[in-house]
């Protein structure tokens, strides 16, 4: 166990913990527990804006599973994870001012708030809550393995005991202080993950003897590895192309992203985090997948790619500039896990018993139901995430690829489409998580693409139909 790295890395967890309890005295005082809760009482500004989405999105595939794939892969995985450069501003310009508009005129604090005001069916409240819980729930766990997988190549400590020190300390602060302890812990880990991304990629290029040194290496090994195709050439332009989709346009319909649109105070605010979210993203995801590249010729070898970013950090830095560099997976990680923890609580709490279970609960009720759907979600994803998989990036992208399966068009048509109508949005959501489903276990990567993009063929299509076919009933109701 290296005290020098692991030092950096206590001092990171401590500054968490106390915006945590120090967020917590707005969730003690305030007039309304569910919008303090559940999303800051819509005061994020620009800055913290923008950090919270990069620190939502950039999670453990991002930080572990990308680089630990771009390791495998080469560069061709390097230009597909650039897809997700425009994530941030096009979510917020697609939804921008009138999502935040439509959702404080439907006091929506959640996703399926806003759906349930804009399609006021019971079905669609139910489908939301149902497919937030499934989905997500795989995301979770491919934090809590990425956290669990961290800090055993730091320690030493068995897979078991490290899943348990990082769940608690992620749990301890979510229960404590809601969204904007969520939020406000993110812009401290958004700027971590951008220094630690920095500082990574200076050391590993030097380690390496610079880029044509390490480009040289990876020819020699594989030339394919500096091709766009992959090193199996297995990255066809079709399936790399489909992936703007995925982790691009899709992206929208991820409620753990659109509720952040919900969030911000005012238009500077959102204008302010466009900018700065797309710079961040871009060299994040730029940077973190170079990294894993770069990898191959500094510490060739390595057989989990989940252990790359670890390793490679420990092997080319200073210890305690490894342990600052390594706060910034574990940022990522926790800032994920804590977004991913609140928005499932809300669709628990808010969705399902608020709407159906006790619609007359108090604000003490409310709090405490709050805190132990929270605590019992925590624990049941620890119970999950004790039998890994090798790269838990998968387990992160099934998740993508189910919510906006599910979400994209319901929302996108609820803003945009006066036409679209409840028996739309239901059908579009029943034929998007059952097609993935189905193409995801029995048909992956259909006709060449990643899964994801014929579901959400199908569901924008299904969508369209029935909302025309039903017309004339919705008129008459």
């Amino acid at each position: 166990m290296n005290w020098l790295v692991i030092l950096p890395l206590l001092l990171f967890l401590f500054v968490i913990f106390f915006v945590g309890f120090w967020a917590n005295k707005y969730v003690l005082k305030t007039d309304s527990f569910i919008h303090e809760y559940f999303l800051g009482g819509r005061q994020l500004g620009g800055f913290v804006l923008a950090m919270t989405m990069i620190a939502t999105y950039g999670s453990a595939s991002s930080f572990i599973g990308g680089p630990g794939v771009a390791y495998t892969k080469g560069l061709g995985w390097v230009l597909l994870s650039m897809a997700q450069l425009a994530t941030g501003y096009f979510v917020l310009m697609v939804l921008g001012k009138k999502f935040a508009i439509m959702a404080r005129k439907y006091n929506a604090v959640t996703i399926t708030d806003f759906l349930k005001e804009r399609y006021q069916s019971k079905t669609v409240v139910i489908l939301s809550a149902l497919s937030i819980i499934v989905f997500l729930f795989s995301s979770m766990a491919a934090q809590w393995v990425g956290g669990a997988r961290l800090i055993e190549s730091l320690t030493g400590i068995s897979y078991t005991s490290s899943l348990f020190i990082f769940a608690f300390s992620v749990l301890v602060y979510v229960i404590v202080g809601g969204f904007r302890a969520v939020a406000l812990t993110e812009t401290v880990q958004g700027v971590v993950m951008f220094l630690g991304t920095a500082v990574l990629l200076i050391g590993t290029i030097i380690a390496g003897g610079g880029v044509d040194k390490i480009m040289a290496d990876l020819v020699a090994e594989n030339p394919n590895l500096v091709s766009p195709f992959g090193a199996e050439q297995d990255l066809t332009p079709l399936y790399v192309s489909s992936f703007w989709i995925l982790v691009g346009i899709g992206v929208v319909g991820l409620p753990q992203i659109t509720v952040r649109a919900m969030s911000y105070k005012d238009s500077k605010s959102m204008h302010r985090a466009i900018i700065i979210g797309t710079i961040v993203i871009g060299f994040i995801m730029l940077g973190m997948h170079l990294i894993g590249v770069f990898a191959r010729a500094v510490i060739p070898g390595i057989e989990i790619g989940d252990k790359v970013m670890p390793t490679l950090t420990l092997t080319v830095l200073p210890p305690l500039l490894a342990g600052f560099v390594l706060a910034a997976p574990m940022a990522a990680i926790m800032s994920t896990v804590d977004s991913l923890l609140i928005l499932v609580s809300s669709a628990i709490t808010k969705d399902i018993y608020l709407n159906y279970i006790k619609p007359n609960a108090s604000e003490k009720q409310v709090k405490k139901v709050s805190f132990w759907v929270t605590s019992i979600i925590g624990i049941a994803v620890i119970l999950f995430s004790l039998s890994p998989p090798d790269l838990i990036i998968w387990l992160n992208l099934f998740s993508f690829g189910g919510l906006e399966s599910v979400f994209i068009w319901p929302i996108v048509f609820g803003l945009y489409w006066s036409k679209g109508n409840k028996y739309g949005a239901i059908t579009s959501m029943i034929i998007g998580m059952g097609s993935y489903i189905v193409f995801d276990r029995l048909f992956p990567n259909p006709l060449g693409v990643h899964t994801v993009v014929l579901p959400v063929l199908l569901s924008l299509i299904s969508f369209v139909l029935i909302s025309i076919l039903t017309k004339n009933k919705v008129q008459k109701a």
